[in-house]
This record gives structure tokens, C-alpha cells and sequence, in this order.
């Protein structure tokens, strides 16, 4: 009985300081476990492009005694442009667009209501520059406010498909640069991220635009010049020399 005893207290001993060699030894097989060897690095492709989308905004402003006359001519001038850009109007080429349509009293001095003033916005997008140029000197009932350029979908997506080539392989040339510099003969990619943005630089604005427009009383197309933007994308990650 007592030989018995004396096994099960061992039994139970050697399973303790298995229990506790177990618990010691986890951090350690954790550490081993962790990679060696790894670098992180970044690359960036770069595309200039011509800006093929134009958006010319068209504003008109009134000022009247009462609420409902500036309200009456603000509407007929939006009117009378709207009817006539429609006329022209083609899907992707030239697209038309209401903006702002807003009212607020003018106040005096007393803060009485002097009067009302309004503005409303009409806008022309597209492709088309020679019929969106046109068509804003064409309308007289409404002054230009604004000119910008951009990059259409089609357009964008393929500067970005450029770019993120150029990205890819600068990020993959510059792996194997690095692992071949501390002595490695190859490396494995462990994890990577895309990210892409566009800037735009415009050479002939809105500014340059209303200026020709306020010298030339005609129906002359606006003079506009789109500028080229540059579209980026960043690959970063991590690789693993070996």
C-alpha cells in the first residue's frame, strides 16, 4: 500500500514539472518562431497626363425690392441658359448641370430689408472642349464663373494602371537591390499595400476666362488650356531576405 502510494505521488510530481517545462519553454518556441531577416520598404510610379474633362460654371446674379421678383428674374435667366445648353447638350461630351440656386435679403444700416438678391449656377462638363467653350459664349444670360479641368474615369484609370506598373517593379527592383546588398541571394514578399492619389496643375483658369470674357461683348468661345495632372501610386510592405 505504501509502494503505491509512494508511485502515485511520483506520477503526479513528474506531471507538475512537465506542466511547468511546458510554460517555459512556449516564449521561447514564440521567439524562434519569429521571422528574421525583414525589411520594409516603399516605391512610387509617377504619370503626367493631359486633363481631358472641362467643367465651365455659368452664374447669373440679380438683385430686386421684393423676394419674388429677384426670385421671378433669377429663374428666367436660368431658364433661358438651361433651354439653350440643353439644345447642345451630348451625353460624355458636354453634359449640363444646375448648381447653387440660393436668395438673402440685403440689409441697410437699421437692419431693414433694403432688398433681395440671388445667384444660380449652370454648369457645362465633358469631353467636348469646342462645344462646351462655345456654348458658354453663346449664353447671354448668364456670365462665367469658373473653369476647371480633370481627368475622366477612362482616362485616370489608365494613368494609375501606368503607375502602379512603374510602383511594382521599382518596389521588386529594390528588394532584390537590398537583399543582394546584405548578401542574400533572393527574397519573399510577406505583405504589401497599393495607394494611389492625383494632382492638377491648370496653366489657363477661370480668372484668365473672365477676363477675355469681360472684353469681348460676343458670342465668342471662351479661351481655356488644360493643364496636365500627375497621378501617383505607393506600394509599401515587407519582405523577407533569404
Amino acid at each position: 500500500m505504501k509502494n503505491a502510494i509512494r508511485l502515485v505521488a511520483a506520477s503526479a510530481l513528474l506531471m507538475s514539472a512537465g506542466a511547468v517545462f511546458s510554460q517555459q519553454a512556449a516564449p521561447v518556441a514564440a521567439v524562434a518562431a519569429e521571422p528574421r531577416n525583414v525589411v520594409q520598404l516603399s516605391a512610387a510610379g509617377m504619370v503626367q497626363v493631359e486633363q481631358d474633362m472641362l467643367t465651365i460654371t455659368l452664374m447669373a446674379n440679380k438683385e430686386a425690392p421684393t423676394l419674388a421678383a429677384a426670385q421671378t428674374q433669377l429663374k428666367q435667366a436660368l431658364d433661358e441658359a438651361l433651354t439653350q445648353a440643353k439644345a447642345g447638350a451630348q451625353p460624355g461630351q458636354m453634359d449640363v448641370s444646375t448648381g447653387t440656386f440660393s436668395l438673402y435679403p440685403r440689409y441697410g444700416k437699421d437692419q431693414k430689408v433694403l432688398g433681395w438678391q440671388g445667384r444660380a449656377e449652370l454648369r457645362l462638363e465633358g469631353r467636348d472642349f469646342g462645344r462646351i467653350t462655345g456654348m458658354a459664349g453663346k449664353i447671354q444670360s448668364m456670365a462665367v464663373s469658373d473653369v476647371s479641368f480633370g481627368l475622366s474615369r477612362e482616362a485616370r484609370a489608365k494613368a494609375e494602371g501606368e503607375a502602379q506598373s512603374q510602383a511594382i517593379e521599382q518596389f521588386k527592383a529594390r528588394a532584390a537591390e537590398l537583399s543582394k546588398a546584405f548578401g542574400f541571394a533572393s527574397y519573399g514578399l510577406r505583405e504589401v499595400s497599393v495607394s494611389g492619389q492625383g494632382q492638377g496643375v491648370t496653366l489657363m483658369g477661370a480668372m484668365v476666362a473672365r477676363e477675355k470674357m469681360a472684353s469681348f461683348a460676343s458670342d465668342a468661345p471662351v479661351p481655356v488650356q488644360p493643364g496636365r495632372e500627375q497621378v501617383s501610386i505607393s506600394v509599401s510592405g515587407t519582405v523577407q531576405m533569404r
